[in-house]
């Protein structure tokens, strides 16, 4: 433990010019009485720690000290590929292999080179979950996370519908969709690859056995089809809908932006009034009610009845409460 953190308290001041007291203590969660014993022992093992004394005071390496403690090793390389996702990486337990990647990563460049990073943070960030969503992290992400790392097997047990099933699966890799993880995986029974909402698990028992991956599998490229294949296959009624100018804008905003393209490639020209008439494939009712309500009077329901009575019904409250 103490090793790692004086390891890391070289490379910290090795990739800044000088560093207070309080700022090492904050980096490395110690207090002050500490760093200045590890500057101690430092500076008896031979590393050039000096401290400058004063209010504007702090450590510095002097005489172009140079630790060769800069090798990543295999947790540290991966978590840096993810360090532009910071929340996924604390929630897969990766943060502090991520930070000690960065600081290695750091030490090793060149002086001119080592704000490289503070620019790349200061000018890009991915927040992945939706607005107005609270999406705790599901508590087997991290035991998931690991068997995907790793290549191993698991034994799972997850909820679906009012029951529970084990299955014993090949973790081939997560996606974080709007702040939901799925896990893409192989059934070895019949070699199928299926998504699961992680979620939904109850126990994960990862075991020490470990699965040949098919190096052929492309995750982007499997979700991405999985992906259009539910969104497509939850579609399974249809609306007619007269849009306006501005409905035709909209309607993108307001559902499927794929399906709500698609639907106005196949409408037919605008009537009189500019409005043109779209069929628009839905989930049910109740999902294109809520959708198509967001569009207001840019978009009049024909069909199917039951759905047009419920936009009237809700047209006259409307009327009725700013009369």
């Amino acid at each position: 433990m103490r090793a790692a953190r004086l390891i890391k308290m070289v490379l910290l001041l090795q990739a800044r010019p000088s560093m207070t007291a309080a700022e090492l203590a904050a980096e490395l969660e110690v207090s002050e009485r500490t760093i200045t014993r590890d500057a101690q022992a430092l500076s008896g093992a031979g590393v050039p720690v000096y401290a400058d004394r004063g209010r504007t005071g702090g450590y510095r390496l002097i005489g172009g000290y140079r630790t060769r403690l800069t090798g990543l090793g295999r947790s540290e390389a991966e978590a840096l590929f993810l360090s532009g996702v910071p929340g996924a990486l604390r929630e897969m337990g990766l943060a502090d292999a991520a930070s000690a990647a960065r600081l290695k990563v750091s030490a090793a460049l060149m002086p001119s080179l080592r704000d490289a990073s503070q620019n790349a943070s200061q000018r890009f960030h991915l927040d992945a979950p939706a607005w107005f969503r609270e999406t705790p992290a599901p508590e087997l992400l991290p035991a998931v996370a690991d068997a995907v790392w790793d290549d191993r097997r698991v034994t799972a047990r997850y909820r679906r519908q009012d029951t529970e099933v084990e299955r014993e699966l090949e973790p081939y890799g997560l996606v974080l969709k709007a702040g939901v993880w799925y896990l893409c995986a192989r059934v070895p029974e019949s070699g199928a690859y299926r998504v699961y909402r992680i979620d939904r698990f109850t126990a994960v028992d990862a075991g020490d056995e470990r699965f040949a991956r098919d190096e052929e599998f492309d995750l982007p490229g499997f979700w991405e089809e999985r992906a259009e294949q539910f969104a497509r296959a939850i579609l399974r009624s249809e609306a007619v809908v007269r849009l306006t100018a501005a409905g035709v804008r909209q309607l993108p905003h307001a559902t499927d932006r794929v399906v709500a393209r698609e639907a106005m490639e196949t409408a037919g020209e605008p009537d009189a009034s500019g409005r043109v008439t779209v069929t628009l494939p839905v989930e049910n009712e109740d999902v294109a009610y809520t959708q198509l309500l967001s569009l207001g009077p840019e978009a009049e329901v024909l069909a199917p009845p039951g759905l047009r009575a419920r936009f009237a019904e809700a047209a006259a409250r409307a009327a009725a409460l700013y009369r």
